[in-house]
């Protein structure tokens, strides 16, 4: 695999990205929490996007992946910021936004900070306002007090880590509370058997959505990843049919 390509933050920090060149809308992969762009959804989308000639943008924010910046300091407005650089950067027209998890909250952001540009969105798993309902009061406690909270990841060796600057930014950008004013198609995805987050909020955040063209797909036997074949068939599918949808911004 080549290299990724690097674009220069105002403060020096270097923010790994892969364009690939296609027709429009362009599609954008937010990847997760302590995830990057080259999981398992982000590189069969992009395989997809080669095959179809489609635009596609992929990318890892401060402190993630082939990005450089320091985790521990990184902040969920801070990662929002990162993408909206990016995509100011290096795309135009019309864009499908693909969020995983924690991804489709900072989805939900760009969306809200480019209305005129998203033609469309899909969630995978979305984590809106997790640090909201994924803490109980008293890892939030610890989190105020000693500024970071470690826990074991079943998904890596490495430690899940947490730290107040980013549960705090997080607090500051919840959604789930009113109407968020995203008036694209939306479709969201979500498994049943997600141990991480309740399916239950999938159909919370299409209640919360003003547009009118919102579908929730529930995979009975799913779980937070929706990273088996028949998911990503099924996400594939669902990020074509909004693509083809005529009348983009």
């Amino acid at each position: 695999m080549s290299n990724p390509s690097f674009f220069v933050r105002p403060d020096g920090v270097r923010l790994a990205y892969r364009l690939r060149d296609g027709a429009g809308p362009t599609i954008v992969f937010l990847p997760g929490y302590m995830s990057d762009m080259e999981g398992t959804k982000a590189l069969a989308l992009d395989a997809w996007a080669a095959r179809e000639g489609r635009a596609m943008l992929r990318l890892d924010y401060a402190g993630c992946g082939a990005s450089e910046g320091d985790f521990e300091t990184a902040t969920l407005t801070g990662w929002r910021d990162d993408a909206l650089l990016l995509i100011d950067a290096l795309t135009q027209g019309p864009l499908i936004l693909v969020g995983s998890s924690m991804g489709a909250w900072l989805m939900l952001l760009v969306a809200l900070a480019r209305p005129d540009r998203v033609a469309g969105i899909v969630g995978i798993a979305a984590a809106p306002d997790f640090t909201d309902w994924g803490f109980t009061q008293d890892k939030k406690l610890e989190l105020l007090s000693r500024g970071r909270l470690e826990e074991p990841s079943e998904y890596s060796d490495t430690p899940y880590v947490t730290t107040r600057a980013f549960w705090q930014s997080g607090e500051a950008n919840r959604l789930l509370h009113a109407e968020i004013a995203i008036a694209c198609p939306a479709r969201l995805l979500h498994g049943q058997r997600d141990r991480d987050v309740p399916w239950e909020y999938a159909i919370h955040l299409a209640r919360r959505l003003r547009s009118a063209d919102v579908q929730t797909l529930l995979v009975k036997d799913g779980d937070h990843r929706l990273s088996r074949d028949a998911d990503i068939r099924r996400l594939i599918a669902t990020v074509a049919e909004l693509a083809s949808i005529p009348n983009s911004p």
